[in-house]
């Protein structure tokens, strides 16, 4: 009996489920999310009934519960829109760099972003809304390069452990250069140090609207870069024999992952372990390929954030958890055990 040595197609190597199984549970991600929608609608620090929900969906303002209920549906969307950007970030980041603990709080990447706003307000006086997602965005390049860079340095490359560290001292760093920025600055600490908890208070749709070009061409750029992230599962060897172009697969990824990182810290501040957390969930449900993986990780980060939002709101009524806490408390821990069962070996 002859064995097939052909090398399989990326396409072929990375299936591991079956197409109706991960059917089936892309459907049960979108009926999560709904149901989350609803209740991040109806349950808050105000109790509202049923008919004020659809009252406050219909724009009625009338009363304190159904102005509550429309106040409610712009920060909804907007946890949905963040959750999702940042869940198919760190599934990116995880492909680019083959790293099972990539992730864009833990790689500095968030921490990147918010020190480039904090610098440009508070020394080049920016307040474009606009012009803090540019500047997220180029503050989230800047530091992904730069950690990048360190953990190459010494013997064995960029290994999984070593862009941890190199991350975690940059996300420590930047944290503390944040502080020294806004600590003379009276009129900006206030309002900063509840931006860089992390969370979706406030929303508007007009915030919503000056973030969603972006995030949409972030979203673009990532779920287009499926089929390279399966070549580069591989290996470089064998992606480059199959006729990928390594290195610019690799940018165009790291871009994508880039903007929407950028963009989503820019409206709601440094949210961590969404990208580390959900890209890990979604191999189990629907296997390694890239092509279902994206977009499943996209609706479970925008099911874990619109939950966390919930249960910040719901826990602490009449006051509110900010759900950077929240996914704090969901995400050390499981970065604790990732570590210890993988032993942060790449994936």
């Amino acid at each position: 009996m002859t064995t097939d040595t052909t090398p399989r197609t990326p396409d072929v190597a990375v299936v591991r489920r079956p197409a109706r199984v991960r059917a089936l549970w892309l459907l049960a991600a979108v009926l999560v999310l709904a149901a989350l929608m609803v209740a991040s609608v109806a349950f808050g620090s105000r109790t509202v009934g049923w008919s004020d929900v659809w009252a406050g969906l219909g724009g009625a303002e009338d009363t304190l519960e159904r102005a509550a209920v429309a106040k409610r549906v712009p920060r909804t969307f907007l946890a949905v829109l963040i959750g999702a950007a940042l869940g198919l970030a760190g599934a990116v980041m995880q492909g680019v760099t083959r790293n099972p603990l990539a992730d864009p709080g833990i790689l500095g990447v968030n921490m990147g972003a918010s020190l480039a706003v904090a610098v440009s307000v508070a020394y080049f006086g920016l307040t474009s809304p606009t012009g803090y997602v540019w500047v997220a965005m180029a503050g989230a390049a800047l530091a992904a390069a730069f950690v990048y860079g360190v953990g190459t340095l010494g013997r064995g490359g960029a290994t999984p452990l070593k862009l941890a560290l190199s991350g975690a001292a940059t996300s420590a760093a930047f944290a503390s250069l944040v502080t020294a920025v806004l600590l003379p600055r009276n009129d900006l600490a206030g309002s900063f140090r509840l931006w860089q908890i992390g969370g979706v208070g406030g929303a508007s749709y007009e915030r919503i609207g000056h973030v969603l070009p972006f995030l949409v061409v972030g979203f673009a750029i990532c779920l287009l870069s499926a089929k390279a992230l399966n070549s580069l599962a591989l290996g470089e060897e064998l992606a480059a024999g199959l006729g990928e172009r390594v290195a610019l697969a690799r940018g165009v990824a790291a871009l994508g992952a880039v903007v929407l990182c950028g963009a989503a810290t820019a409206v709601a501040g440094p949210i961590g372990f969404v990208g580390l957390v959900v890209p890990h969930a979604c191999r189990l449900l629907v296997g390694v390929d890239h092509r279902w993986l994206l977009p499943f990780s996209a609706l479970l980060g925008a099911a874990l954030l619109t939950a966390a939002d919930v249960v910040g709101r719901v826990v602490a009524r009449p006051a509110e958890i900010d759900v950077g806490i929240v996914t704090a408390l969901i995400g050390a821990p499981f970065f604790i055990w990732i570590v210890r069962r993988q032993k942060v070996r790449a994936l």
